[in-house]
Formats: C-alpha cells, structure tokens, sequence
C-alpha cells in the first residue's frame, strides 16, 4: 500500500544522502567550487559546494551531500550539492555593532540551507533612501526571456549597438536560486552593472524581495540603462502547457508595465528543438505572453529567419497581436556580435550554430531594447 501524501516515508524519499570525503578540488568560479567526492563504498561522485553558505571545502574534508538529483539525472551540471562540512564548520558571520544594521531577509525560506542577507531596500541598507519612495521605472527598456541561456545572447544584441550600456541583469527564482551557479554570470562579470537576485532567489550583487522592488532597484541603485529579467539556469518543466518555470515571463511583463518601464518580450524560436512543443515559438513563450501576459509588450522576431520557420513563427504569434505588438526586428551584426560573447553560448545542449535562430531571436530583442532606450 502507497503511503499517503505528506507521510513521514514519502518525505524522506525526497532526499537522497550520501557522505563522502573530499579527494579533489576542481574548477572554482564565483561562488561555487567542484569537487571529486569519494563515497564509502570507493566510487566518485562530483559534487558542488557553495562556500558562502558551507564553508571552503579542502581536501580529506568530510562532506555531507544531497544526491537525489544527479542520481536521478535530473537539473543542470549533474552535480551532487554539499550540505554541510560536518567536521570544520564555518564560522559565524561578523555581527554588526548595531544589530539594526543587520539584513533580515530570509531566502530559500524554511530549507536547511537558508541565508539571512540584507535586502537592497531594508533600513540598514545603504540604498534605503535611493529605494524608499521609488514607485517607477521612468520608462526602462526591460528584456523578458524564458531561459538563463537567452541572457549573454540579449546582452550580445545590445552590446552591438550600443557597447557603453549599463545592462542590470534580474536573477528570478524559477530556476538555480544561487547566483553562484551560473558560469555565465562568473564569465560576464564586468559586463553587467550589476546582478539582482529577486524572490527565492540570492547571490547577486544586491539582494531584493520581489521582482518590483529588484527593477527599482536596476533603476535606480544601479542606473541601469536597460534590464534583463530570466531565472537562473536548470528551469522546470513538465511538458505540460502550464507546468513550467518560464510562466513567470508573463508576470515579469505585468511587473515591468506596472512601474512604468517598457516590457520587451524575448521569444523563445527554434528550428532545431526536436520537441513539436518547442519547434518555431515554443509554447513556453506562447502560454506566457499570450495567456499570463495581461499589460501589452513588444515581441520582438528578428528578420531574415528561414522562410518556413518565419511562416510558422508569424502563425504562432497571430492570436497574441490583440494585445501585443510584434516586431521584426534587422539582424545585420548580430551574428558576429554573438559568436563574440565572452562565455559559450548553448542552450539545451545546443550551440550558436545549432539553434541559431534562438540565440538570434534573443540577440534582436536586445537590439530592440537598445532603440527604445534612445
């Protein structure tokens, strides 16, 4: 007999643990650093720790990790995550003279692991005054987009035309809640203004509760120019026309709009996704633009697609010109501008050439959002 929902049996299940000893450190990058992990019974497992969170894992550390989803073949990266050094745990955090001056917002709320930051518009924050009765976003050009991998292509566009830019990138938690994470984000470094990690979300440069308060802050904190708002990569989805992460592309519109900036719908196309959900505009960008989407944007296509993919692509998007407008948008020195990247472009697995029209489609909303920034 199956046990009921909620039973003690049916949670436990939902961790798989296993404890091993540290036999190698490998790759680091921003706040993350790999490991060779051997396990009791002498087999390797690679694991990722997060030092700011656990400590800085050494060799011979005893480790505590959370397999489930590397066994199962699940997520991004196919990393078992460090719990915990159970042996050399790190210190406390410095305690601030005045206990007012310390952050109190709570991310991954109510999980083992949850980090106590200082939000970018709490009272102790040095921002306070910059945020405390910011209501408006004056008009800013703001990127919505499915996936962590759209992010380098959007910035590609708009670095083609306009390379002094001030880019503030918006971490949503649909995704990898750290920041730490993503290799693209260490490899861009210096080339955004700044990383917001919004919601759930936490690791960016400035820490903020919601979507609304981390665009205020884009604006007005960081002086962005132009945004990005994406979830972190690993998204979910189960196949299923609302069981997906990138629903929140709608509610980024309805955000954006709310403040006053301007909404800049980044489509997901492809000619090489194999899944008839993903082929020409994938439903992910239909269901939230065309459904959760209830403020208008501006859906950018860019030009010169293949024929047949064009075709399907202004089929698909006919039903949402009610409340949208869509926009071809030129590509002239989009593709060097891509293949000049600072980090590897891939999506799903796929390279530039691959599944050029997605990273396109990504790079000429970029481009779009460069000509309403003026």
């Amino acid at each position: 007999m199956p046990d009921p929902p909620g039973s003690t049996a049916s949670v436990a299940r939902m961790v798989r643990w296993r404890s091993g000893t540290v036999t190698a450190v490998r790759r680091q990058w921003g706040g993350a650093v790999e490991l060779a992990v051997t396990l009791a019974d002498d087999s390797m497992m690679r694991a990722l720790a997060y030092p700011e969170l656990v400590g800085r894992p050494r060799v011979g550390d005893r480790v505590l990790l959370n397999a489930g989803a590397l066994l199962m073949g699940l997520g991004t990266g196919g990393y078992a995550l460090v719990v915990a050094l159970p042996d050399r745990l790190p210190p406390d955090p410095p305690a601030p003279a005045d206990s007012r001056a310390a952050g109190h917002l709570v991310k991954a709320r109510y999980t083992p692991l949850q980090p106590i930051l200082l939000g970018v518009d709490e009272e102790a924050s040095p921002h306070r005054a910059a945020l405390a009765d910011a209501d408006d976003l004056g008009g800013l050009p703001v990127v919505t987009a499915d996936l962590h991998s759209a992010l380098p292509a959007v910035l590609a566009g708009i670095r083609a035309d306009a390379p002094d830019a001030r880019v503030a990138y918006l971490l949503t938690d649909g995704g990898a809640l750290p920041a730490w994470f993503s290799r693209t984000l260490a490899g861009l470094e210096g080339h955004l203004a700044g990383t917001i990690s919004v919601g759930q979300a936490f690791g960016g440069d400035l820490e903020a509760s919601t979507l609304h308060s981390g665009l205020l802050a884009a604006r007005h904190v960081l002086h962005a120019d132009l945004a990005v708002v994406a979830q972190g990569p690993g998204n979910l989805g189960t196949g299923t026309r609302w069981g997906f992460s990138g629903v929140a592309v709608g509610e980024a519109v309805n955000a954006v709009a709310a403040l006053g900036g301007r909404p800049v719908g980044s489509l997901r196309i492809s000619a090489a996704d194999p899944r008839p959900r993903h082929h020409g505009v994938s439903h992910h960008s239909l269901t939230a633009y065309g459904r959760v989407a209830l403020a208008p944007a501006e859906l950018v296509v860019p030009d010169e697609l293949d024929p047949a993919l064009a075709t399907a692509v202004a089929t698909a998007l006919a039903p949402l010109t009610a409340r949208h407008q869509v926009l071809r948008v030129p590509v002239a020195g989009l593709d060097a501008a891509l293949r000049a990247s600072p980090v590897p472009l891939s999506t799903m697995g796929r390279g530039l050439d691959a599944d050029h029209a997605y990273f396109l489609a990504a790079a000429a909303a970029g481009r779009h959002a460069v000509a309403l920034a003026g």
